[in-house]
């Protein structure tokens, strides 16, 4: 799971100004729902930041159930 601020490093992502983190965070939001790559959108965290996490697909898993 990680959060759209681990994408960058820490002094990056400090230099980059509240008003632009937001909008970082609603791009990446909106393109993980409206793309087919394999990024979900987990909960909040308790500051309100959206989780991610990377889907995983298993194929041969699959044709087994």
């Amino acid at each position: 799971m990680y959060l759209v601020r681990d994408l960058f490093k820490g002094y990056e992502w400090n230099r980059i100004p509240r008003s632009q983190h937001l909008l970082l965070g609603i791009l990446f939001f909106n393109y993980v729902n409206t793309s087919k790559d394999s990024l979900q959108a987990i909960e909040k965290t308790s500051s309100g930041q959206q989780r991610y996490r990377i889907k995983m697909e298993y194929p041969e898993r699959d044709k087994f159930l």
